[in-house]
């Protein structure tokens, strides 16, 4: 590490679907959920510029996903995989660069695969934000959790970072664990992370 960077850095932990790109509807359930196929993963507007934004200013960019879509028999991880590589395409062309993808693709109630169980890293555990402290000296008390549930808020909140709910009005936000801040979309929440510092 050169000596002209502080010995801890700055962060945004990002949640992935709702909030950097969009949910989708699931014909099987009938509800709005995470891509099944990577012609179903398309950026949200404004997410690129936001991201963007906030690595100009120096903020390492984690992302912090829960994907139990295998867990519950849902898609293959084959599947996973290629939604994440679409993914990492899209920010590669916007000159975006991700420090880390931690993603947890357990649930304690999927279809009986190996990643059918209770594990330790599903959020609202902060232990991929730990993660990210111990590998690269993050300043998680400087840094910011960014996400479109309360576990996400909640994840934030144990790790000791400050907390950003994607919300489209402000009802979303009443819940027992409170964000610091709420958003319409990532662009607002980094207009609101670089006012703030």
């Amino acid at each position: 590490m050169g000596t002209d960077m502080p010995s801890e850095r700055r962060a945004v932990f990002l949640d992935r679907d709702g909030v950097i790109n969009r949910l989708v509807l699931n014909p099987a359930t009938g509800e709005y959920e995470a891509p099944l196929t990577p012609a179903d993963l398309e950026f949200l507007p404004g997410v690129l510029d936001g991201l963007r934004a906030l690595q100009t200013a120096g903020f390492l960019l984690f992302l912090v996903s829960n994907q139990p879509n295998f867990a519950k028999g849902k898609s293959t991880l084959a599947d996973l995989n290629a939604i994440h590589q679409k993914l990492v395409v899209g920010l590669a062309e916007a000159n975006l660069a991700f420090a880390e993808f931690y993603y947890c693709f357990h649930h304690p109630r999927g279809v009986g695969n190996r990643y059918s169980r209770v594990c330790n890293c599903r959020k609202p555990s902060p232990y991929f934000l730990f993660q990210a402290k111990a590998a690269f000296d993050v300043d998680l008390g400087r840094s910011w959790m960014i996400g479109d549930r309360h576990t996400d808020i909640e994840c934030g909140r144990q790790a000791g970072t400050r907390t950003i709910l994607i919300a489209d009005d402000a009802s979303q936000a009443t819940h027992a664990t409170q964000p610091d801040y709420t958003a319409n979309g990532l662009a607002a929440a980094a207009s609101l992370i670089l006012r703030l510092g």
